[in-house]
């Protein structure tokens, strides 16, 4: 899935693309974001979308992240100082905090809250160093996640 936005920087994934233990892992995301959104009309998908999540971002594939979203879904993250709305504001997001630090995440915990909402706790390491973040995700209808809350402990 390729998304052109205005005045978004390219950043160099060459490095990281031409390894072919990231070429597949990034196949392996995107097949697991397809088979969550498609299978996502279950209470038991919320769990699929996270792992499908975790996966995409540690393999930095922005595609698979993306494929994952609403047209219209937004990450809440006070700790960078920004909301990131749509497509566009999604794939900045992964684009400089995930892809720019070489972010690591690793499922602590989930707690369902419903049918379309869980709370996760994550271990995050990169070159920022190690953080513990929450992320409250809520999935539309059709499985794509509408929206993200995060929060650094």
């Amino acid at each position: 899935m390729a998304i052109t936005c205005e005045n978004s920087a390219e950043l160099s994934l060459d490095d990281k693309r031409n390894n072919a233990n990231m070429v597949a892992a990034m196949k392996a995301s995107r097949m697991a974001a397809n088979a969550t959104r498609k299978a996502a009309k279950n209470p038991k998908a919320l769990q699929s979308v996270v792992n499908a999540l975790i996966t995409a971002t540690n393999a930095f594939d922005v595609a698979a992240v993306l494929a994952l979203f609403a047209e219209d879904g937004m990450i809440d993250d006070p700790s960078t100082g920004h909301v990131f709305i749509g497509k566009c504001g999604i794939q900045r997001y992964i684009d400089e905090y995930f892809v720019g630090y070489n972010t690591s995440t690793r499922l602590l915990t989930v707690r369902m809250m419903g049918t379309n909402q869980v709370r996760v706790r994550v271990d995050f390491t990169g070159d920022f160093g190690h953080e513990i973040g929450m992320l409250l995700i809520r999935i539309d209808s059709d499985g794509l996640i509408v929206r993200i809350d995060a929060a650094l402990e």
